[in-house]
Order: structure tokens, then sequence, then C-alpha cells
């Protein structure tokens, strides 16, 4: 199913700048993600050139598909805004946005653990091999980016060749905590988790994360992740509960931390380009050692269509699709350039 959307502003967190959600593209929602056991909730933004679904005739080619990871504690609305700009300015392409495990929409889909980086891949994984689709890139923010790699670590198929994988902000290797004046995020969990199922107000919850010297810009965004547990107008002292599994992103995060793919990166399958994007102003995620050693991986990987890349973003925080929308966007723009060429010529 599909539906027009038309132009609108959007709120892109944690920093709530605005993003203009343009015209020309289409978003086919999963029609019940309940009946689908084991599937994650999702989006496809479509661009306007775009003559496919999921229910078609399945002879017909699937159209160049991009999948697009949120970190830890987001949701697939973090990429919505910057989805449907790069469907407008390539409207051949369309934009998979996925609620990984234990949060958004499918926090209701019970997963068995361990939750894990590699579980969490899989998930993936399962989802496009039931909607039928060769994604040609995959892009992941933090978290999302170790998932991304482990989908390539994981499955020849149903990943394309050639496909071409961004890893922004996060490092193949053990993350390494904030220093200080910086946002805990596995102390955010568990401070999360000793709060109440279900608060009076968003205000409270923020209120709450700001004392406790969190930032208050992760606490606004937490907060957006919070819905209304009784009807509007009805009496409650309780309102609002959380849409995601905190004892499962808890495990999650811990994988995060733990999980090493340096593997995959100095030793590139053939057919895979991985580009690593580094937020300028992300320093502490990035230790001298982790830099070095992706620049060798980048002298190693010399198989003919394959190969390892690093970029740096300017003017960014860790929130790079929030803090410089447009820089990110020219970076990652070359990708589909270049894919579009490719698939040109084949044609």
């Amino acid at each position: 199913m599909s539906s027009n959307m038309n132009s609108r502003s959007l709120v892109c967190p944690p920093c709530n700048c605005a993003q203009m959600a343009l015209a020309d593209t289409r978003i086919a929602y999963q029609p019940d993600v309940d009946k689908h056991a084991g599937v994650l909730a999702y989006e496809l933004v479509q661009g306007d050139l775009v003559q496919w679904n999921s229910f078609m005739d399945k002879s017909i080619p699937d159209p160049p598909t991009a999948v697009l990871l949120h970190g830890i504690l987001g949701s697939r609305k973090n990429w919505g805004s910057f989805a449907k700009r790069l469907a407008h300015e390539f409207p051949m392409w369309q934009f998979l946005l996925v609620d990984l495990r234990c949060h958004g929409d499918s926090a209701s889909i019970k997963k068995r653990g361990p939750h894990t980086v590699a579980s969490t891949a899989l998930d993936v994984l399962k989802l496009v091999v039931q909607l039928r689709l060769t994604p040609r890139v995959l892009v992941g923010h933090s978290f999302g980016g170790k998932v991304a790699l482990s989908m390539v670590e994981q499955a020849a198929k149903p990943l394309a060749r050639p496909v071409r994988v961004w890893v922004l902000d996060a490092t193949p290797g053990k993350v390494r905590a904030g220093g200080d004046g910086e946002d805990h995020p596995a102390e955010l969990i568990e401070f999360l988790r000793r709060m109440p199922a279900q608060v009076s107000s968003k205000v409270e919850v923020v209120n709450a994360l700001v004392k406790e010297q969190f930032s208050v810009d992760v606490a606004r965004w937490v907060a957006t992740n919070l819905r209304r547990s009784s009807p509007l107008g009805q009496q409650s002292s309780s309102n609002f509960s959380w849409t995601f599994d905190l004892n499962g992103i808890s495990e999650m995060y811990k994988s995060y931390e733990d999980t090493n793919l340096w593997s995959i990166v100095e030793n590139v399958p053939r057919g895979v380009h991985i580009n690593f994007l580094k937020a300028e102003r992300s320093l502490h995620r990035w230790a001298l050692e982790d830099l070095k050693r992706i620049h060798s991986a980048e002298e190693l990987a010399a198989d003919e269509g394959g190969g390892v890349e690093m970029h740096v973003l300017e003017d960014a925080g860790h929130w790079v699709h929030a803090d410089n929308p447009d820089g990110l966007f020219r970076i990652l723009s070359s990708t589909f350039r270049i894919e579009t060429t490719i698939r040109g010529m084949q044609d």
C-alpha cells in the first residue's frame, strides 16, 4: 500500500532541527506487523519513479534499495526526513527504514534472546528476504553501523554485489565511553530502567534526566520514545509509557560495546565497499589506533569493486543526520549516483 506525501516540516531528534519532507515521495507501510511472526516493523520510502511493492508480480525486478538503520534508543523515525530527501533526489531508489528489535513498533514483536548485534542483523536479513529485496546500500548509525557490518559478515545473499556499506560514527571494535561532559549511553539506559514504567508527562522525564546531568538535547530525544497509555482527556496519574524494551536494549548495548567486526573490515569480501564516517566533534569514539587500523585496511582492500574508505563529516557530533544533514547528504549522495550509473550500464 502506498500513500502520497505532501511537503511538510518534520522535526529531527535530538536537536529539533526542522527538515523539509519533500514532495513526490511515497511511503509504503507494512500492513500488519503482528501477522508476520519474527518480522520487524518498517516503512518503505520510495522515489517518484519507483513502481514496485512487495505484493506485486515477483518477476518484476525490485528497484535499487537502501536500508537505513538507527542506533540504540532510536527508531526508524530518526531517518524519516533524510530518507524522503534522498528519495526526492534519487527517484529511482527506495529506502527501507526499520525499527530494530526492542525499539519502536518492533518492541511489541517478541524476539528470542540473546539480544546482540548479530541477532539484530539477522532480523534485518530475514526482513529483506521476506520482502524479496536485494539491498545495494546499507547505512547504519552508531549501533546500526555495526549491525550493517554484521549483515555483510553473515550473508552472501540476500545482499547484492556490489554492496556499499556506510558505518556512521562507529568503529568495528570495542566502543569507548565518552569523556567528561559526554552522555554515556550505558548510564542512560540504566537510569531509564530505574524509572517507573509509566509516567505522568514527557516533561517529567526530561527534568529527571537533566537533573542526572544528561544533556537537554538527549533528554528531549529520549522523551520522544514515550507514548500515551491512556486516552486523551481521560483522568490518569500515569499517561505515558515507553515504546521500547529497556531490558533488551541494555543487552543490545553491551553487545555493541563488545562485538568485534574488524575481521570483515580487514578482509573485505569481493564486491563489498565499506565506508566509515567519523563525526568531527565525536572524537571520544575514535581512538588513534582505530583510525590507523582503518587506513591500513584501505590500503589492503585491493579487490576490484571492493574496499574500505574513511570520511570525515565536518561540524557534526555523534548525531550526524541531525547535526549536519546537508553535509551528510553530500557525502552519501556519491554512493547513490555511482550505483545508479552501474545499474544503468547493466540494463
